[in-house]
């Protein structure tokens, strides 16, 4: 174990981007503490990055942020490492699509718990830690889309989640200014990750994704490194940046238009 070396935590760390970023962090030399709900696809992250980074400290801990008591058990977990913690990463979530009133209003809630709800949460309990730590200075980046900058019919719930997570990521960033902590938000669009599979969308939409899709990889890189330059929004890919800023000059009922007709269900 490298105990002289900084800890940086990623929520769901398992696959794509949370587990891109992890390893973009421990190619930088972290020590890594990786959060996911999935213990089989977690386990087998841990030991690849373990197998390519030997000399590093490399834990994991299987918890559903949507669960009760979620954040203090990832606390009570993290807590050895506390005084070496300076990056915390929060990269859990995930999409539906689909009409708001035909899905389920259970698994809408859930999204919203894990989207949202736990980011805060974690973020509330680990910038104390982060601002107690022993290096000069501390890091937060929170995982939002380029949906936050636009609504978008059929995506309903899941925009307006990364919409709160930008807004409140520059609000806190703002508000810990004078502090040792850095508050960093990443909007990725379309990457090669198993978001579009989860969020049920049409092949439609699958295809047209596989034209602009970002790896994984690309998005890390770019998101850590504007991390670690202390950037409040980081917009990996030109086409993203372009997706992301372009709404605020066009009638928002015509974006609405557009993206309704990507994403509403067919059949």
């Amino acid at each position: 174990m490298s105990s002289t070396q900084p800890y940086a935590l990623v929520t769901g760390a398992s696959r794509g981007i949370g587990k891109a970023i992890a390893k973009e962090l421990a190619a930088r030399q972290y020590n890594l503490l990786l959060v996911s709900v999935d213990e089989p696809t977690l386990r087998a992250a841990a030991f690849g990055l373990k197998q390519e980074f030997p000399t590093l400290d490399i834990r994991y801990f299987a918890q559903d942020l949507s669960a009760h008591g979620a954040v203090g058990a990832i606390k009570e977990w993290s807590a050895p490492f506390r005084s070496s913690l300076n990056v915390v990463v929060n990269n859990a979530g995930f999409g539906l699509t689909g009409r708001f009133e035909e899905l389920s209003v259970e698994e809408q809630l859930n999204m919203i718990d894990v989207n949202f709800k736990a980011l805060v949460a974690l973020s509330h309990a680990f910038i104390p830690i982060l601002t107690q730590s022993s290096a000069k200075k501390a890091y937060l980046l929170n995982v939002a889309s380029t949906t936050a900058y636009q609504s978008v019919p059929y995506l309903s719930v899941y925009t307006a989640t990364k919409a709160a997570v930008l807004s409140f990521s520059r609000s806190i960033r703002h508000e810990l200014s004078g502090s040792k902590v850095s508050v960093s938000v990443v909007s990725p669009g379309s990457t090669d990750t198993n978001f579009v599979q989860r969020a049920r969308m049409g092949e439609e939409v699958k295809k047209l994704a596989e034209k602009v899709n970002m790896t994984p990889e690309e998005v890390a890189k770019i998101a850590v490194a504007g991390l670690f330059q202390g950037k409040a929004e980081i917009v990996p890919g030109f086409l993203n940046v372009l997706n992301a800023f372009l709404p605020r000059l066009v009638p928002k009922i015509l974006v609405e238009k557009i993206a309704g007709n990507i994403y509403k269900p067919k059949g």
